[in-house]
């Protein structure tokens, strides 16, 4: 039996907690607008990335990260500018008192959850690679506790998150996925190595996002 490593199991748990937690957040924002099927788009485009990581190891690393970071921002790019025209419509909806009657659900609220759901577990991927060859076992368990944890968080938020307006989470959602595909451009452009403080470029981005897409989605 394989002795588990304390160091690469905290790293996996780590570095799932930082990724699964975004997607998470996202899932979120559109379940507001997709029911819990939105939280089942996202946990598959998680897992289909978590499986091929654990079942072919580092074949994942050999992918061109160059391009899986220019396609992830272009993906992110769309849905977030998508999301942030809806969110204008349902503020002018809103304002015109049209009634009671909700904008339908979209298909691209469940594309959106998938696409984040895999380009945030292949940013977890990314780490998980180098962890697997030195502890398998670490890592894998590393990775499912952090799932855990972060689905117990999920559910315990999800409530709480289901009383703000339809509106103001599309702009929070749309906030999310533009700050992370400029961040997903910045790691294309300038990011060598997976230093952890790079990611804290995500809360200005976010910020400055959140900012912008309220402006627009409440214009005059």
């Amino acid at each position: 039996m394989v002795s588990l490593d304390p160091g690469i199991f905290l790293a996996a748990m780590g570095i799932t907690l930082l990724e699964i937690s975004e997607a998470s957040a996202v899932g979120l924002a559109i379940s507001a607008e997709g029911g819990n099927k939105a939280f089942l788009y996202v946990a598959l485009g998680v897992l289909i990335v978590f499986v091929i990581t654990f079942a072919v190891g580092q074949e994942i690393a050999r992918l061109p990260i160059l391009i899986v970071r220019l396609v992830a921002g272009v993906l992110l790019l769309y849905f977030g500018l998508r999301l942030a025209r809806s969110a204008r419509r349902a503020v002018v909806r809103s304002r015109n008192s049209v009634g009671p009657k909700e904008e339908s659900i979209e298909k691209g609220v469940f594309y959106t959850g998938f696409t984040v759901g895999l380009v945030e577990a292949f940013e977890a991927a990314i780490v998980l690679v180098a962890l697997i060859p030195n502890n398998f076992n670490s890592a894998l368990y590393g990775m499912i506790i952090g799932l855990l944890i972060v689905v117990i968080g999920t559910i315990a938020l999800k409530s709480q998150v289901r009383k703000i307006k339809q509106a103001n989470m599309k702009v929070v959602v749309s906030a999310l996925l533009l700050s992370f595909s400029a961040f997903w451009f910045g790691e294309a452009a300038f990011r060598t190595s997976n230093s952890w403080y790079f990611d804290l470029w995500l809360i200005p981005l976010f910020a400055v996002f959140g900012v912008g897409v309220y402006l627009f989605a409440h214009r005059n």
